[in-house]
């Protein structure tokens, strides 16, 4: 259906177009996990409403909506939590987030520190030692004794933290509070998702691995994003807090002058993903933020798939990939997108191979210190459509600005497609009060 566009005359306006998510009343039941949770008032059973986004395509994206009552579940830790998925299947279910889940814990879903998961003789001390660039040098990625143990290590610790959703899943926050802190949600091969109203935070990795051949001085790497969509359809990710919580990269020291960095990204679609809606998400405090397809030799798994929804979602403080878009079909509209003094910026948009990214009434506040020539960022030749942006109140064509301001990176216009499946769009100067106040964990209406 046509995009309705709403004028800024009124709040009140701004609030009666909003496509706020949708609520069927219809009492949960616990199954004993726990002592009777608090409610959503019905939001668990709450669907993608009709025409919003990529993931309303070729069908509709139910979750767990039709669940039977033995099949709710209600938990507060990661062996809970597993234990549920396992046991529904792909069984229409609903799984209900009470309090915090912590990946990196043990049976009884009390926290542990990276030394429970250390094997074969594995420590930092003893890594950094035998790949020290002055002894090992910098042509040659490690290898040997300290760096199999570092693997063995790495393997132990992504059995925890990596943690499957089945099909025909909704997993929701209860109350405002419910946090995932160091676990990563891989939503795999399945179809039929949505994940609504959780904090995501600090997924980390242990054991980053030192590559002196990356780049001229050498990085570190590390593995795990906080949510995955990979090679899976129809999902619907909606009200939720993505960051690196209490332990942010800039925080960390520096081994062989380079920062140790702990976490990938936040929230990454990629690999045949399909069908995608993100909605009402705040994405913040982060590097590396999203990747929409992973590879730019991907081609034959990502051509005519990724076709993804991005709207309402609050971008803060973030360096790059908001998205970054290798393949995808992708529609952004009414996002908020914040650098603010001091943070690091270096993009949001990364135009990347094969791409069709539509750019639309999207709100950018900058600080004075940033450049808007680098909103965007191109990788690859490909078109897009950017549209209608407003950056620090002000209409600004991104594309002009871009190519005037990076004149070796010329971008071209049109990215070929018209999107279609829009709901409540508002004009971009109401996108910064509107998306501030709506979007992220408990705000849900209801919740």
């Amino acid at each position: 259906m046509p995009a309705r566009m709403c004028h800024a005359r009124a709040i009140v306006l701004v609030m009666g177009c909003a496509s706020l998510a949708l609520a069927v009343s219809v009492p949960a039941q616990a199954t004993g996990h726990h002592p009777a949770p608090r409610h959503n008032n019905g939001i668990e059973r709450a669907v993608l409403p009709k025409g919003d986004g990529w993931a309303a395509a070729e069908g509709s994206t139910t979750g767990g909506a039709a669940a039977t009552p033995d099949h709710i579940y209600t938990v507060s830790n990661r062996a809970e939590l597993v234990a549920a998925f396992e046991d529904a299947g792909d069984a229409p279910k609903i799984i209900r987030i009470d309090g915090t889940v912590h990946g990196n814990s043990d049976a009884d879903g009390t926290p542990i520190g990276c030394e429970e998961y250390e094997s074969d003789g594995y420590t930092l001390d003893k890594y950094l030692a035998a790949y020290d660039p002055a002894t090992w040098g910098r042509e040659e990625v490690p290898s040997g004794p300290m760096e199999d143990a570092r693997l063995a290590s790495a393997k132990l610790q992504k059995a925890a933290v990596n943690v499957y959703v089945p099909s025909n899943t909704t997993l929701i926050g209860v109350g405002r509070d419910a946090t995932v802190v160091g676990a990563s949600l891989q939503i795999q091969d399945v179809s039929n998702v949505i994940v609504r109203n959780i904090a995501f935070e600090d997924t980390y990795d242990c054991f980053p691995q030192w590559d002196p051949t990356d780049g001229d001085t050498g990085h570190w790497n590390s593995e795990y994003d906080n949510l995955v969509v990979y090679g899976s359809d129809h999902v619907w990710v909606d009200h939720n807090t993505f960051s690196d919580g209490d332990h942010p990269d800039a925080d960390q020291p520096r081994y062989f002058d380079e920062l140790y960095q702990q976490h990938d990204g936040l929230f990454d679609i990629v690999k045949g993903a399909d069908l995608v809606t993100a909605s009402w998400n705040v994405l913040k405090d982060h590097d590396k933020t999203m990747l929409i397809g992973n590879s730019d030799g991907a081609g034959d798994t990502d051509r005519g798939k990724l076709r993804v929804t991005l709207h309402h979602n609050l971008f803060k403080d973030l360096n790059e990939r908001a998205p970054r878009v290798r393949f995808g079909q992708v529609d952004s509209y009414n996002n908020h997108f914040v650098a603010t003094r001091g943070s690091v910026y270096g993009y949001s948009y990364g135009i990347g191979a094969e791409s069709r990214l539509v750019a639309e009434h999207n709100a950018f506040t900058l600080a004075g210190e940033f450049d808007q020539a680098k909103i965007l960022k191109k990788w690859s030749e490909s078109s897009l459509t950017a549209a209608d942006n407003y950056v620090n109140g002000r209409r600004t064509d991104l594309v002009a600005v871009h190519n005037a301001g990076v004149p070796e990176e010329q971008l071209t216009e049109g990215a070929g497609w018209t999107p279609a499946l829009r709901t409540g769009v508002v004009h971009p100067l109401l996108v910064p009060l509107l998306v501030d106040l709506k979007a992220g964990v408990g705000r849900i209406p209801g919740a």
